[in-house]
């Protein structure tokens, strides 16, 4: 959610005077979006909640739950796409040309997607190690999506991302989607589809769309198999 500061004031039960405050003191993770201070929900809260500070009584609703099935990877990447050769000789100037790429609802804003992932890896680096990234916002819901996505990039030119392993990235992963629980689930279904030896020569290859929604499409049951919800219902159903 894109709160405005009178939006992050009455979330945290201050004035707006004390959100200002913070803001000029860099205490507060907020974005300048257009000349105007923007602020994420759950970052607001995760950072009050730290801080041991008081928010509204409503904060922690749970406005996520939703009964709608996880998509499964090759669903997700076909809703995402793969990019081949993407331009940058700097994490931002890939991460700037990633976002002009991406396929986005045309009331996303672009520009405020570009400062959020940049900010992203500012905390802390989203490479995964083995030259892959998974860039993506801190919080899902940021862009108010619909319809989760999964994007794939190949790189031009391999970049610098602080991976721990000093591997420079030139494999990016993009998950994208409407609540906590199917990012997570995104993220978890990379990370165990990496592990797999198909889908890391495919990748190393950079193989054709057939070819890696193929590998995909193979090594599903493998990685679905990994899931907590698969691994949940597995057990229901003994």
């Amino acid at each position: 959610m894109n709160l405005s500061v009178k939006d992050a004031a009455g979330l945290l039960t201050v004035s707006e005077k004390t959100v200002y405050r913070w803001i000029k003191q860099g205490a507060i993770p907020a974005y300048k979006v257009h000349g105007s201070y923007r602020f994420n929900r759950a970052e607001l809260i995760e950072w009050a909640t730290s801080r041991r500070l008081g928010v509204s009584p409503d904060a922690h609703a749970d406005p996520e739950q939703d009964a709608r099935p996880l998509p499964e990877l090759r669903e997700a990447l076909e809703a995402g796409g793969i990019i081949y050769r993407l331009d940058g000789r700097t994490r931002d100037e890939v991460l700037h040309s990633l976002v002009s790429h991406l396929r986005l609802p045309e009331e996303v804003d672009r520009d405020y997607l570009r400062q959020v992932l940049i900010a992203r890896e500012e905390l802390a680096s989203t490479a995964f190690g083995g030259g892959v990234a998974l860039p993506h916002p801190r919080s899902p819901g940021l862009l108010n999506l619909s319809q989760p996505s999964l994007t794939l990039a190949f790189l031009e030119h391999p970049v610098d991302f602080g991976a721990l392993d000093g591997i420079p990235v030139g494999i990016l992963f993009v998950p994208l989607a409407p609540t906590l629980r199917t990012h997570l689930h995104l993220l978890r279904q990379v990370a165990h589809a990496l592990h797999n030896t198909a889908v890391r020569e495919v990748l190393r290859r950079q193989g054709n769309r057939g070819e890696i929604f193929t590998v995909l499409e193979q090594a599903y049951p493998a990685v679905a198999s990994n899931s907590p919800d698969s691994t949940a219902s597995q057990g229901e159903g003994c």
